[in-house]
């Protein structure tokens, strides 16, 4: 079976226990990753009616985030969802729901690979933790270009590798060993945390993932390590 064509099923089957083991396994680290890549986005007109793009929404956590960020630099917006896992988008409708954001957030069952919208039509797109998911990922890079507008900002955040090597080894072991053992515990599915830890380690990142982005036209591509390069920040534009 290849997973990556059967992503959205993997995640229905986690997503009640998602959340939790995201936030257990990090150590609430993931709350302040998500704050810091939506940082990287630049308002640069506050009235301005922001047109979003969240891939691989799943329970909505960055989408929320950039809702809450935006909406402190007083900006204008709306931001579409789409994902695979109609599971992960009922939780995050739900958290939206409490949250009262349904009004500017909204869920859409769709491919990475085949999104439903015409070209140029975003200004910000946003991806966190789904890239290493699409089952070709130039594919999905080029997608993501193709509906951004001229001069929109596209911003991933995603796993990558620490370069220190005592860092690297306990990294290693904890995705190897910690995170499926742990993840199947609570989750009482061993696959689906054992491709997790197979999507992490066999993923590009760094100076390659860049390579990637500018291959499908991407401009002011650039990367950040954060938290010893446990996870990385992505960033690039479209040229006018």
């Amino acid at each position: 079976m290849n997973e990556k064509h059967n992503i959205g099923s993997l995640f229905d089957r986690i997503a009640g226990k998602y959340d939790f083991l995201n936030h257990l396994l990090s150590l609430n680290i993931d709350k302040l990753w998500r704050k810091k890549a939506v940082n990287t986005i630049v308002v640069k007109h506050k009235d301005f009616d922001y047109q979003c793009l969240d891939v691989a929404i799943g329970t909505a956590d960055l989408a929320i985030e950039l809702a809450r960020q935006l909406r402190e630099k007083h900006a204008t917006f709306t931001i579409t969802g789409i994902d695979l896992s109609t599971e992960m988008m009922r939780i995050g409708e739900e958290k939206v729901k409490k949250l009262e954001l349904q009004q500017v957030i909204t869920f859409m069952h769709a491919s990475a690979l085949d999104i439903p919208f015409g070209s140029d039509t975003y200004d910000i797109v946003t991806c966190a933790y789904g890239v290493r998911n699409f089952s070709d990922l130039d594919e999905g890079l080029l997608e993501m270009f193709r509906v951004l507008k001229p001069g929109g900002q596209l911003m991933i955040l995603e796993f990558s590798h620490p370069d220190n090597k005592l860092i690297a080894w306990i990294y290693d072991l904890y995705f190897s060993h910690i995170l499926p053992a742990v993840g199947h515990f609570f989750s009482k599915d061993k696959t689906a945390y054992t491709y997790l830890n197979r999507s992490v380690k066999n993923f590009v990142w760094g100076k390659l993932m860049c390579d990637h982005l500018k291959e499908v036209g991407f401009s002011q591509v650039s990367y950040k390590p954060i938290t010893f390069g446990i996870t990385t920040i992505y960033t690039a534009t479209k040229v006018s």
